[in-house]
């Protein structure tokens, strides 16, 4: 059976949420989020978040980045991104195309954005020449598997809110943050003064499907309409709205990342005990970096799926599932044994 180290995007879906699926394909409903399924999908996401919360569903993460970032930006403004965030890197301009605002990346390099690195580049305000600063864009956990305390969050939202600017949070990995941390999705988030989220699932068991959730009513007023222009409004939602039902209860999501996250520091032992490699980041969730020669990747990728991150320096990146198993881990390590020793 293939398995795949290249994404949490390769993962099949949890049983539980296939479940949830059948379950919901019974009868008629109310298109457009007119089903009880998203009345009770809104009313849990305003129990976890608190009652400020306004969520919408979208079909995926790139639309979640882009309904978020239009509800947060105007054309005149500007977004700034770690230069690794997946809004500048793998999105093909569509942040930028959809929102009309300038993307301006700031290098980081460990993939988080600090008072400190924003500080200079935050200039303009008032002059009709530049484009305005508006929106700060994290992810959480970042691209290169880091993850931003509570303290660096809060740190952030409130020196972009004496700039009267916002933070987007896109949390396409965010249960695996959540678990990383110890805390709440609340407290990693509305706590910390995010001011609207990207709320992923589908890196984390779900077959499709994720949301935005605004915690300020000027951003929640017209999200509704931005989602339908940006052509994220799914008909039958309650095909979403369910996965994310089943997602949430008994905390599943945190179930499934703490599992991915646990076999990321199971695969990082194993290669540790196989030869002295540098790992560039530390692994914070489930996202390893680390450095091999090429001659080894080459042979490693014969036989398993992974990405290489950074040619120049034969960096690699090695991402974990919810429902990767030891077996997994210990195939690819046992490969990883045999062609280093070959090699080396």
């Amino acid at each position: 059976m293939f398995y795949s180290f290249g994404s949490d995007n390769h993962s099949g879906v949890h049983p539980a949420i296939m479940e949830a699926i059948e379950k919901a394909n019974s009868g008629h409903a109310i298109a457009y989020g007119g089903d009880s399924l998203s009345e009770q999908f809104s009313e849990k996401i305003k129990d976890i978040f608190g009652e400020t919360a306004e969520p919408v569903i979208v079909f995926n993460g790139t639309g979640a980045n882009v309904v978020a970032l239009r509800a947060a930006t105007q054309s005149f403004q500007s977004v700034f991104a770690p230069q690794t965030g997946h809004i500048v890197v793998d999105e093909c301009g569509s942040p930028e195309f959809m929102t009309g605002a300038a993307i301006k990346t700031v290098n980081s390099t460990n993939g988080k954005l600090t008072p400190e690195l924003l500080k200079p580049l935050l200039h303009g305000f008032g002059n009709e020449h530049h484009s305005q600063p508006k929106t700060v864009y994290i992810s959480q956990c970042t691209e290169l598997g880091t993850v931003y305390t509570v303290e660096e969050i809060s740190t952030l939202a409130d020196f972009l809110h004496r700039h009267n600017m916002y933070l987007y949070m896109d949390g396409a990995r965010i249960a695996n943050a959540a678990v990383s941390l110890g805390k709440t999705l609340k407290e990693i988030t509305v706590d910390c003064g995010v001011d609207i989220l990207g709320f992923g699932g589908t890196k984390n068991g779900m077959m499709m499907g994720e949301s935005v959730i605004a915690f300020r009513p000027e951003l929640a007023a017209n999200l509704k309409y931005i989602r339908k222009q940006s052509a994220q409004l799914f008909s039958k939602m309650r095909y979403i709205a369910c996965q994310f039902l089943a997602y949430l209860e008994n905390d599943l999501w945190a179930e499934n990342a703490r599992h991915a996250n646990a076999m990321a520091q199971l695969l990082r032992r194993g290669i540790s005990s196989a030869g002295d490699f540098e790992f560039t980041q530390p692994t914070d969730a489930n996202i390893i970096l680390v450095k091999m020669p090429k001659s080894l990747t080459d042979r490693l990728s014969e036989n398993h799926f992974f990405y290489v991150w950074n040619e120049e320096i034969n960096e690699i990146r090695l991402v974990t599932s919810w429902d990767t198993t030891e077996k997994d881990i210990e195939r690819f390590i046992s490969s990883f044994i045999y062609n280093f020793a070959r090699n080396f």
